[in-house]
C-alpha cells in the first residue's frame, strides 16, 4: 500500500501504517522486517523518510535495528508491574493469566557474614538460607530467584518452595507480614549464570531486581536479587507531582 500525501509529514504517515500492520499482525514479533529498499519502495516513499520512520519507531522502542543484520519488531512483555506495588513473582504471573510453577530449586545455609549481619541485624551463630528458583509462566522460565533469609524465620520446609510463594513460607504463623520493601532496578546486558539457567541468550537483556523486605515494625526479613528476562517483564511507577 502506497503512503498517500496529505498535510501531516510522510515519515508521521509511515509511522502510523507501520503500526497498522503491526496490529494487523502483517509484522511478528522478533521478525526480521523487508529491507529499507524493499519497505520503501512498497511504502511509495523515499528511503530517508523511511529511516525517520524507523528512527522514531525505535526510540519508542517498538522495533529495535541491529547493526548489519536488520531491523526487528521488538517482543512484547508478557508481564507489566507497577514497581510500586509490592507483590511475588507467583501473583504477577497469575495477574497475566499464566501459571507459575519452578522447575530449578537449590537450598543451602551457611553462618550469618558480616554482610549479612548488616542485612539482617542478626548474630554471627544465626544461620542464613539462601534460596534459588527459577520461576516459570506456563512452563516457560522467566525468572530466576536468589532470596536470603534468616533460618528462624522460615517457617516451612524449604523444598515447599517449588510449589509455594516464598511470602506465604515466610507468613504462614502470623508473626511475619511484609509490609513493605525497598527496590532498586539494574539493567544487565547478559549474565553468565542468570542468562543460562534462562535460556536466553546474549541478544535478551536482563532486569536485576535487587529488594529489601521490611515488616511492619522495620524487621528485615527477606533479601531478593530476582533476575527478570527483559523481552518478558517490563516495570513501571507512578510519580505524583508534590
Amino acid at each position: 500500500m502506497v503512503i498517500k500525501a496529505d498535510q501531516r509529514h510522510l515519515y508521521v504517515q509511515v509511522i502510523e501504517h507501520i503500526k497498522q500492520d503491526i496490529e494487523a499482525g502483517v509484522f511478528k514479533e522478533n521478525e526480521k522486517f523487508p529491507s529499507e529498499f524493499e519497505l520503501a519502495r512498497t511504502l511509495g516513499v523515499s528511503r530517508a523518510t523511511l529511516r525517520e520512520a524507523l528512527r522514531v519507531l525505535e526510540e519508542e522502542k517498538i522495533i529495535v535495528r541491529k547493526h548489519g543484520v536488520g531491523t526487528f519488531l521488538k517482543a512484547r512483555p508478557l508481564f507489566s508491574s507497577g514497581i510500586e506495588e509490592l507483590s511475588s513473582v507467583s501473583s504477577m504471573i497469575r495477574a497475566a493469566g499464566m501459571e507459575p510453577g519452578t522447575i530449578f530449586l537449590e537450598v543451602s545455609d551457611a553462618f550469618a557474614t558480616e554482610e549479612s549481619i548488616e542485612k539482617f541485624g542478626c548474630n554471627h551463630e544465626d544461620s542464613i538460607v539462601t534460596i534459588k528458583r527459577v520461576r516459570t509462566a506456563d512452563g516457560e522460565p522467566v525468572v530466576y530467584c536468589v532470596d536470603q533469609v534468616d533460618k528462624k524465620n522460615l517457617q516451612t520446609e524449604a523444598t515447599a518452595l517449588m510449589k509455594n510463594s516464598i511470602f506465604d513460607a515466610l507468613e504462614k504463623d502470623g508473626t511475619i507480614h511484609i509490609s513493605q520493601a525497598i527496590a532498586h532496578i539494574e539493567p544487565v546486558g547478559y549474565d553468565e549464570e542468570a542468562s543460562s539457567i534462562l535460556r536466553c541468550g546474549v541478544d535478551v537483556p536482563l532486569l536485576v531486581l535487587l529488594q529489601k523486605h521490611y515488616t511492619e515494625t522495620g524487621e528485615m526479613v527477606l533479601f531478593s536479587k530476582n533476575y527478570f528476562r527483559a523481552d518478558k517483564f517490563s516495570f513501571h511507577v507512578v510519580r505524583k507531582r508534590v
